[in-house]
């Protein structure tokens, strides 16, 4: 019998359930993949605010990570939060061992409400130790612009590439155009009915989803689009438990 493909995910744990950890083993779920969660922060948060944020210490994230790579083959490799620079060096330690993972970066370094999540100076090891072992970065318009301190994404895309990525795709939910446009470079552009509401894990899905794309063998440009598909109808479906942000319905979207 054939058993899922593994994921590993390495993240943070959001206890609401919107992002993070949860966020991410519930899309991976719905794409047929085994989510294998290694923590790198815990927060306190809910959908309306972040209260703190703190980093696991780095030999624990990288003894986490370790441990599931002996054990299991992997099919491909999620990032959410990493916190600080003392993790970017051990997830780092650990990955590069395994050249022929592919491995989806999501750089979240901010919440929804817009509270830092990340130790000072933390773009720079992001970039100089993470993306030249990245297959895929998926950053929001924000978070293109402060990896690379460049305002025009298209400049910014180059940049995340010279970095050393293979593939960028940015999105843009943040940029105030009548329709969400999301660009994956030297490939395509699409185009999504921009939604009414503020969501809670958005990113943290459609990388999750991109991920779990990957990992059932699809090429980039299908797993992109199809994450895309993914992230839209979860959102349009979504759903607000609580006082703040609306979350994704994470539930199964067949896509032709």
């Amino acid at each position: 019998m054939n058993h899922p493909p593994t994921v590993i995910v390495i993240a943070g744990n959001d206890p609401s359930g919107g992002a993070g950890l949860c966020a991410d083993i519930q899309t991976l779920a719905q794409h047929g993949c085994h989510a294998a969660p290694v923590v790198t922060c815990t927060t306190t948060q809910n959908t309306s605010h972040v209260l703190a944020s703190l980093p696991l210490a780095g030999n624990l994230v990288a003894d986490q990570a370790t441990t599931v790579l002996q054990d299991m083959t992997v099919a491909a490799c999620k990032i959410g939060l990493l916190g600080n620079i003392e993790i970017v060096e051990a997830v780092q330690s650990v990955l590069q061992n395994y050249p022929n993972l592919p491995i989806i970066l999501d750089p979240v370094l901010a919440s929804g409400d817009g509270k830092t999540l990340t130790q000072k100076n933390i773009c720079a090891a992001i970039v100089s130790k993470i993306l030249p072992l990245t297959t895929i970065i998926t950053p929001n318009s924000l978070e293109a612009r402060l990896l690379t301190n460049e305002n025009n994404l298209d400049t910014a895309a180059q940049k995340l590439i010279e970095y050393g990525c293979k593939h960028v795709c940015i999105t843009g939910t943040h940029e105030e155009t009548d329709m969400v446009i999301n660009t994956l470079y030297g490939e395509k552009s699409w185009t999504w009915t921009r939604l009414p509401h503020s969501y809670h894990g958005s990113g943290c899905t459609f990388a999750s989803s991109l991920a779990g794309n990957i990992a059932q063998g699809e090429n980039i440009t299908t797993a992109v689009l199809k994450a895309q598909h993914y992230t839209w109808n979860s959102l349009q479906q979504g759903y607000k438990p609580g006082h703040g942000q609306h979350l994704p319905m994470r539930v199964k979207i067949v896509v032709d």
